[in-house]
Order: structure tokens, then sequence, then C-alpha cells
């Protein structure tokens, strides 16, 4: 693989880290809330996953969906979330702390670095809701974390990938730079371009529930309209596709 690019698959259960690794995925973000983007998951799927995924497993620390402003309380929920998941024997942490102008908190995001120290951090696209990239990406740097995922700004990669490039270059090496949202084989080819030292992705497909008897009335997050009997989970072809691409470089 050219410059060792690796391939973090975005998960939300079990059944989805386990095809990660099927298919050949160097790591795992593991997530709870796919509809918040991502939030904590629980103690005891952190727990599972470490015993049966031999791959790198990196915890998602965010206590809540919504924006990435957090009070006092918050920020010591995510100390107790960091501590416990260092307990779990994971490889890192990811998360992302902003203050209201839309820059980045880099002194409670350096105690949340150092607190999780030995495990490394990935600070997740929070980024992306930054005022500027620029900027962002220089105080992330000096918050001290190992890596920085991102979508360039944009809702997906193929539209933030000039802006990509332009964080890649910035970095010189400093921090790594993971691309993220949006990601297939189709457009690896163009993030390997811009020199990303990661791509991540969720190979994401859905089937139907087995579910016979279903009550038309009810939506269980109180949102009409969002798929209760459907299924999500991360697709071993669509991770291997992207694993592919990478082999060829």
């Amino acid at each position: 693989m050219k410059k060792n690019i690796e391939v973090e698959v975005c998960t939300f259960s079990l059944e989805s880290c386990l095809n990660a690794q099927a298919a050949g995925a160097n790591r795992v973000e593991l997530c709870a809330a796919m509809y918040d983007g991502g939030t904590t998951p629980s103690a005891g799927l952190i727990r599972m996953v470490r015993e049966l995924v031999s791959i790198e497993l990196y915890v998602m620390i965010r206590p809540r969906g919504g924006d990435f402003l957090y009070s006092d309380q918050e920020f010591e929920l995510m100390k107790e979330e960091i501590r416990h998941v260092k307990e779990s024997g994971a490889d890192g942490i990811v998360l992302g702390i902003l203050n209201a102008d839309g820059t980045v908190d880099v002194k409670r995001t350096r105690v949340l670095v150092e607190l999780a120290a030995p495990l490394k951090v990935t600070f997740h696209r929070a980024i992306d809701m930054t005022r500027d990239l620029g900027e962002a990406l220089e105080d992330v740097i000096r918050a001290g974390c190992f890596r920085i995922l991102t979508s360039g700004g944009r809702n997906t990669v193929s539209e933030g990938l000039e802006e990509i490039k332009t964080l890649v270059e910035r970095a010189a090496g400093r921090i790594r730079i993971m691309a993220g949202s949006g990601v297939s084989a189709a457009n690896t080819p163009m993030l390997l371009d811009a020199g990303v030292d990661a791509v991540h992705l969720s190979g994401k497909s859905s089937r139907d529930s087995r579910m016979e008897y279903r009550n038309p009335d009810v939506f269980m997050g109180g949102v009409p309209g969002l798929p209760e009997y459907e299924q999500y989970y991360s697709d071993v072809e669509k991770i291997e596709a992207v694993v592919g691409k990478i082999k060829e470089v």
C-alpha cells in the first residue's frame, strides 16, 4: 500500500466491527446513535468488541448529539468515559470540542488528550464545523492530537477534496489526516492522490427487519419517517472494495 494508507470503518454494532475486520480494515471507530452522527457506545459493546476484534479499536467520546460546545458537566462525563475506555483495552479515542466562536477548544482538548495517554486521539469532524480549517488544524496540533478526521469542511469528501489537499499540505506530516464522509471505492483514488494518511467509511448497507407484525402508528424515536424496521450494518463487500483500491496503488 502506498504510504501505508489505513482504512478505518465507522461502526455502530458488534456485527459491523466483525465485518470490518473480515474485509481487511485496519481499524474500527466504535459509536452509538447513528442518526446523531455518533455518540459514546455502551460499556458492554466496547467490552465485547475488544474481546472479539483484534484490529485497532478507537471509541467515540461524545456525550450527546448536536453541537460540540459542551458544558462543564458534559466535559466531566467525557473524562469519565475516557477512563473507562482506557480500562477496556481500546487503542484510541475519538473526540472534538469547540468554543462558541467556532474555534477549537484547545485547553480542554489538551486535558482530554493527556488523560487518554498513552491512547492516541483522533479529532473528529467537529473540525469541519470550525470557522477556519487552517486555524483549526494548528489548534488541534497544539492540543496534541494524533489524527484529524475531516471532509474538508463540506458534507462529503468529494465536495471538500480541494480543502483536504490543502490540509494535507499545511499539516506537512505534523499530524495525520484521515478523509471521511461519503468515502467509496469510486473516490478513494482521488483521496489517495490528495495525500491522506487514511480513509474513513461506514460501508453502510441495510436490510429489512424480520418482524412480521408492524405497528404503523408508533415511532420509537418520536420522529415520523425514520426507518423503524430497517437495520443498518457495515457491508463486507463495500469495505473490501475500498481496501482493494488502496492495494492497487
